[in-house]
């Protein structure tokens, strides 16, 4: 196998649960192998490319654990509650649900794109029902020609970008009924994008910036149908999409535009074959971190937008942000099998975007940066890119947030466990579940996984089966940080030498019950900015920890602090869905006192707890810093930009409390040093 070492030298015969009769082959891989196709599920047809792996359909994977209670919380909160409340949800005059109406536009798809995949995960009624109304709604909008949705004209030319999102959802809608409705709609409207002329197809803005979601729709499709005039329109959503490929500039610096066109040019390297368009993808990331991306949490600084001399990491990113670049790495995932885009989406899931949400998902911040030490409803601009009150918990946080958060989620529940094109099954993304998979020439398993990862280093995997004596590969991601990774089977430990950023694969015949164990050690970790004066953070695993601020959270009038842009339905009681200033009420401006830190307490994770909230953590750690006094709050009243090293600090060396990053709402991530 390419790319692949044979660690065992031979095969390993188990005892135990393992007779002489079912070798265990123990391999490592940069890669999985593609050479096969996947006879289970829809994978690349010729002449695309092939993916290194292939997502299950939208309900397979029933999430548990820590994951199962951010849904939870998000299912009775906002975008669970969001069409009782938003206008732009509302079925009275809504251009979604009839022609003419007044509300129409990205807003609807937005949200049911998360709103529709949680109920596939619960499997409500209630739910289920809601998200049906507007799905027929959509199918039922489709005209003559194909076209469908409510028509939006920018400077004579449609605008497609609404109905990009749509579509998502009409594939994760056939996915998990089988509608084959679905099918034939989305056939019918590519062949109408087909006869829309150039000069008037993805030309404005964010169609433009954004062309990339249509054509992944275009891959999936085609793979269901192998339609060649698929072939012809993959084409031509490329050539009118803005450039993504060039070497030292990017189209435009909006931070979701980036988030999501960076996966543009990758998609179509599945036409093409060309793999500089796989290299453009990679350079966008590289282009916009090596400057906005020196900072911890995944992301990078681009508040509205990326601008020249706002490096700090007190520049943050839009919710929306988060979550296009957490879709973004899944896709990369997809096609690529690089490991490093799981773990940039763990960085951004376990670091970034929860910390964007009231512990109780009722109300989101429209911007979160790594360094932020007050979130109120205040207007800072110039020193963020935004005049309004954008750093506010508010359920009215700007209209595109408010409605797009959803899907991360959700969509991040279904890359837990992947099919390979070798008809096996991958554990690339860590947390507890139950997958139902096929594997080898059909046959229906279960994987159930156990974990309280990444507050926790062991993850177990459970193989449940009706017919004993299935024949797969399994493959499982050994994440870049981790060292003296261990893997048991059935008890038995397997003497390897596991390498970190590998693919484990043990490739067996499978028993019902068969169990596999792997411990991914962790370690404090400290990672230096150069670009931002040399500053540091501290990684524990995955997970990267702030200082912990003592937060005095202040309820205010949602009606009165609301973006600019909200819009209540008429009836809606805003009394119910309050926004949060949070204030500081302990120090903040600290030097840490690098290869101080250490770990304090480690608790185990409760059932049903939020562990991304500063009462619930599991994990507190330890450290040594001085006091900064020169270090404050600024004349844009947001956390000073980082000191240079030689600044005084505090002849006193304090004890300080580090917790992980997702945790802290009021955040300094990124510290100056001192000895």
């Amino acid at each position: 196998m390419k790319n692949t070492s044979i660690l065992c030298g031979a095969l390993l015969l188990l005892a135990g649960a393992c007779s002489p009769e079912m070798p265990v082959e123990i391999r490592q891989t940069d890669r999985i192998p593609t050479a096969e196709r996947n006879v289970n599920y829809a994978s690349n047809r010729e002449p695309l490319m092939p993916q290194q792996f292939i997502k299950l359909p939208a309900g397979s994977i029933k999430p548990g654990g820590w994951l199962l209670t951010q849904l939870q919380l998000q299912k009775d909160g906002l975008n669970g509650h969001l069409g009782e409340i938003s206008a732009w949800l509302q079925k009275e005059d809504n251009a979604w649900l009839k022609s003419g109406g007044k509300w129409g536009w990205e807003e609807v798809p937005y949200w049911l794109r998360g709103y529709a995949g949680l109920s596939y995960l619960f499997e409500d009624k209630n739910m289920l029902d809601e998200a049906k109304i507007w799905i027929e709604a959509i199918l039922n909008s489709q005209r003559e020609d194909g076209n469908f949705g409510p028509y939006t004209e920018v400077n004579g030319s449609q605008d497609f970008w609404p109905n990009m999102i749509a579509l998502w959802i009409l594939q994760s809608y056939y996915e998990y009924t089988g509608d084959k409705r679905v099918v034939d709609f989305m056939t019918r409207y590519f062949h109408f994008q087909l006869t829309a002329p150039d000069e008037h197809f993805l030309k404005s803005y964010w169609e433009n910036s954004r062309g990339g979601d249509n054509l992944w729709s275009v891959v999936w499709l085609y793979n269901r149908t192998g339609d060649r005039k698929l072939l012809e329109l993959a084409e031509k959503i490329h050539r009118n999409t803005a450039n993504w490929c060039k070497a030292t500039e990017l189209p435009n610096w909006h931070n979701v535009n980036v988030a999501q066109g960076c996966r543009e040019p990758a998609t179509y390297y599945l036409f093409a074959g060309d793999k500089k368009l796989l290299e453009a993808s990679y350079n966008v990331q590289s282009l916009v971190r090596r400057a906005f991306g020196q900072v911890p949490g995944g992301m990078f600084g681009a508040d509205e937008n990326a601008r020249i001399g706002f490096f700090d990491p007190r520049q943050g990113t839009e919710t929306c942000g988060f979550a296009e670049q957490m879709a973004s790495d899944e896709i990369m995932l997809l096609i690529t099998g690089d490991p490093y885009w799981a773990g940039n989406c763990e960085d951004i899931a376990f670091n970034s975007y929860p910390a964007a949400f009231m512990p109780d998902y009722k109300s989101l911040r429209y911007i979160t940066a790594p360094n932020m030490v007050m979130s109120d409803s205040e207007n800072h601009k110039p020193g963020i890119d935004n005049a309004g009150p954008f750093l506010a918990m508010n359920p009215f946080s700007s209209r595109c947030c408010q409605h797009n958060h959803g899907f991360a989620w959700p969509y991040y529940a279904e890359h837990l466990i992947l099919a390979t094109p070798d008809n096996g099954a991958a554990a690339v993304l860590f947390n507890t579940c139950d997958a139902s998979i096929k594997v080898a020439d059909g046959k229906e398993i279960v994987i159930r996984e156990t974990t309280d990862y990444p507050f926790d280093t062991r993850i177990g995997f459970v193989m449940e089966m009706k017919d004993d004596g299935v024949n797969f590969p399994f493959y499982i991601r050994i994440p870049k940080w981790t060292r003296n990774a261990t893997v048991k089977v059935n008890g038995q430990d397997m003497d390897e030498d596991l390498q970190a950023g590998k693919y484990l694969c043990i490739d067996r015949e499978w028993k019902n019950g068969d169990r596999v164990e792997v411990d991914f050690p962790m370690e404090v970790s400290v990672r230096t900015w150069q670009v931002n004066k040399n500053s540091v953070s501290v990684d524990y695993g995955p997970l990267t920890l702030s200082l912990r601020i003592t937060e005095k959270y202040v309820e205010k009038n949602s009606a009165e602090t609301a973006i600019w842009d909200s819009q209540w339905q008429q009836g809606a009681d805003a009394s119910r869905w309050p926004s949060y200033e949070i204030y500081p009420e302990s120090p903040w401006n600290y030097a840490l006192q690098v290869g101080s830190v250490k770990l304090k307490e480690r608790r185990k994770l409760q059932p049903g707890r939020n562990p991304f909230t500063q009462s619930d953590v599991p994990l507190v750690f330890e450290a040594q810093g001085r006091q900064v006094s020169d270090w404050k709050i600024d004349e844009y009243k947001l956390c000073g930009v980082l000191p240079y090293e030689d600044v005084a600090k505090s002849d006193t060396c304090e004890t300080l409390e580090l917790i992980p990053m997702g945790a802290a709402r009021l955040r300094i991530s990124a510290f100056p040093t001192c000895e």
